[in-house]
């Protein structure tokens, strides 16, 4: 099923006589597989742009090319910098804002502006019971109640089917450059980005690749203010090996490999995300025993690729936070169980907007 409009997606919703398995551009489909396909491809166009108040509205299936193209003619961007993971992924087709937003797909840059969810003002979706809910507007406030904006973010689907997605957008920096730290040790590239993230020169990338022994940092803004910061970040590491790019295509095509794990693409195995604390990240990579790794946001995210069929979280063990596995198969669920009461909580949501539980159904349980 391909509606093209809100009422015939709500249709369809109501009509299911069993589950239904979503899908945007069916580029980061994660761990399901039966179910009547019901994609939102169809539900298309930027219904508003206004560059000077930096918002823009678009239809959920709106390609992210579309939106970007748009964009850029204003010299504008998402900040959230969206990963693209069909080389990861061995998916084709083509990313959609609500695809986007179903997975909070957010990439380097979230550790200095923020996640997707962060740059949400307004969602409109169809929920499980075939109802349009409107949640939200054009600016940033705050509401007593859900806050479905939010909530619909990371979602992957299971609470409603997403329609219409509002954004704030910024500003392309002037000028980007990367400062490249080589030869460090996994946890001394930790401490390395730590110590960058924690200084006042407005890191907006950290990232860590041990196949290559090099540790990027990225620094952005205007030019004249980029060319002291990278400045005084390497100052911050005497004696180390370093070497630096202020290229903006070069700096650009750096990060986009980082944003697309590119280190762990074209390689057999499993691959799985995981999301921990930096400071624990080295101890959890030695446990995980991967066969490649790239450290993202800091040392916070570490993908990993693994043997087919390997539990990473067999391997790791208790840790603070989750992981993830987002290529391969398994017994082991794709997502990482929540606490009990955590549980509890997600589970009377979805019981709240999909009480015949057709949407995406044990995805995320």
């Amino acid at each position: 099923m391909t509606p093209t409009s809100e009422n015939d997606l709500a249709e369809a919703i109501l009509g299911a006589r069993g589950a239904l398995r979503l899908r945007g551009g069916g580029t980061r489909s994660i761990g399901l597989s039966e179910g009547t396909l019901l994609e939102t491809g169809g539900i298309t166009g930027v219904t508003l742009y206004e560059p000077g108040a930096l918002t823009l509205v678009a239809r959920a299936g709106t390609p992210l090319a579309e939106v970007e193209a748009a964009l850029d003619a204003e010299n504008q961007r998402l900040a959230f910098e969206v990963p693209d993971l069909r080389g990861l992924l061995g998916t084709q087709g083509a990313s959609t804002l609500g695809g986007i937003v179903a997975a909070n797909a957010s990439g380097p840059r979230r550790i200095a502006s923020g996640a997707c969810r962060d740059f949400l003002l307004g969602v409109r979706f169809v929920d499980g019971a075939g109802r349009v809910v409107s949640n939200g507007g054009r600016v940033m406030k705050n509401v007593t109640g859900y806050d479905l904006v939010k909530l619909m973010a990371g979602s992957h689907g299971t609470l409603g089917v997403l329609t219409e997605v509002s954004f704030k957008v910024l500003p392309k920096p002037e000028a980007a450059a990367t400062l490249v730290l080589h030869g460090l040790t996994e946890s001394e590239a930790v401490a390395a980005m730590a110590a960058a993230l924690g200084s006042p020169y407005d890191v907006t990338g950290a990232a860590h690749d041990p196949g290559a022994r090099q540790t990027l940092l990225r620094i952005e803004g205007f030019a004249r203010s980029v060319a002291y910061r990278l400045g005084q970040l390497r100052a911050l590491f005497p004696g180390r090996e370093t070497s630096e790019d202020t290229d903006p295509d070069a700096v650009a095509a750096l990060w986009a490999g980082v944003r697309d794990v590119a280190p762990l693409q074209g390689r057999v195995g499993d691959v799985w995300r995981i999301s921990c604390k930096p400071s624990d990240a080295p101890e959890l990579a030695a446990r995980l025993r991967a066969e490649a790794l790239l450290y993202d946001w800091g040392g916070g995210l570490v993908w990993a690729l693994l043997p087919e069929g390997t539990d990473a979280r067999a391997r790791l063990g208790t840790f603070a936070g989750h992981a993830t596995r987002v290529r391969g198969t398994g017994s082991a669920p794709a997502f990482h169980p929540d606490p009990a009461p955590v549980a509890a909580l997600a589970e009377g949501l979805r019981r709240r907007f999909d009480p015949r539980g057709v949407l995406n159904p044990g995805l995320m349980a």
